[in-house]
């Protein structure tokens, strides 16, 4: 696959999201991006705004299957992986799969499930495998979560633990649409559809064959020149050393920065990396990795304004090289 060919691939892709989804095509670019570099995304977001049918549109644009499942504080973790029952008449144990052996798996609001619960779906989001009574199962390729997360309602919800957010590569808002003329046609789009759900009717733009081959292209055929992985370095220890940070970006930071640039590279028709690829996903990939002074954190101190402040006290690089 060449990469004009990929290219069009991935734009096909966009194009077919966007016809469903009403918002920014930089949204959509950046978890288009994220599913290319075999990332998880966190959405932390208002009800109602769109993030459900985002991610089955992406998952039936892409001819994959899709698992949803709804948090509640009683969830158990086999709830989610699945567990072994006893088959009286074959005298054998048989494993119920649960909704986590799919390639796109929709957490919704993932803080409402108990402490228990978000720690085997640690796993399966860092390993990509379950572990059933000692029995280890892969989970189908390509694999991501997104996840959900109300930010107005704590009442019965659990903090997700700073190791679980920082294996999200990205962490995203959807937010309200910005123009009257978006809220229209929302409005519009349902009235055609005649229905809800329009995601069902969906052909996929690609196979998940190809959809494999654009991973492929993003992991070994993009160029990232070592001037480019420099400002990368500078920019996460700069968040180490600022002085309203207790604790900065660890180095899956630095990883999450590397391979969102080479996807959206890809989606720009560019076989190497620039510094404002960089830019684009600095404040989605590190923000949220942040942990506040205490003081700061009483104040709430925005961490996506600390990355701005960060970018900009580090110099763009103007001289690298392209391949």
């Amino acid at each position: 696959m060449d990469l004009q060919e990929a290219k069009a691939l991935a734009t096909s892709i966009v194009e077919q999201i966007r016809a469903l989804y009403v918002g920014e095509e930089l949204l959509v670019r950046k978890i288009l991006a994220a599913a290319l570099a075999n990332g998880h995304i966190l959405f932390e977001d208002n009800p109602g705004l769109g993030k459900t049918l985002l991610a089955k549109t992406l998952a039936f644009s892409i001819d994959c299957s899709f698992s949803r499942v709804q948090c509640t504080p009683d969830l158990l973790p086999a709830d989610i992986l699945g567990t072994k029952v006893w088959r009286q008449k074959d005298g054998t144990f048989e494993l119920l799969k649960g909704p986590v052996f799919t390639n796109i798996l929709l957490v919704d609001e993932i803080n409402r499930s108990p402490p228990k619960t978000q720690s085997a779906v640690l796993e399966v989001m860092e390993e990509r495998q379950v572990t059933i009574e000692g029995e280890t199962h892969r989970c189908k390729e390509p694999f991501f979560v997104l996840a959900t997360q109300n930010p107005i309602e704590y009442e019965g919800t659990y903090s997700l633990p700073e190791a679980q957010i920082d294996r999200f590569m990205l962490k995203l808002s959807t937010g309200y649409p910005k123009t009257v003329e978006e809220d229209e046609l929302i409005v519009k789009r349902r009235i055609a559809w005649k229905k809800d759900d329009p995601t069902r009717d969906l052909k996929p733009s690609i196979s998940a064959e190809d959809f494999h081959a654009l991973q492929e292209v993003v992991e070994n055929r993009i160029y990232v020149d070592d001037v480019i992985i420099r400002y990368i370095a500078e920019i996460v220890r700069k968040t180490r050393e600022h002085p309203q940070v207790e604790v900065g970006s660890s180095p899956r930071g630095s990883l999450a920065l590397l391979k969102t640039s080479r996807a959206i590279a890809l989606l720009s028709g560019r076989d190497f990396v620039i510094p404002d690829d960089i830019k684009i996903f600095a404040v989605d990939a590190l923000a949220h990795r942040l942990i506040l002074k205490v003081e700061d954190a009483m104040r709430r101190t925005n961490e996506k304004k600390i990355v701005e402040e960060v970018l900009n006290t580090i110099a763009v690089p103007k001289s690298y090289r392209q391949r």
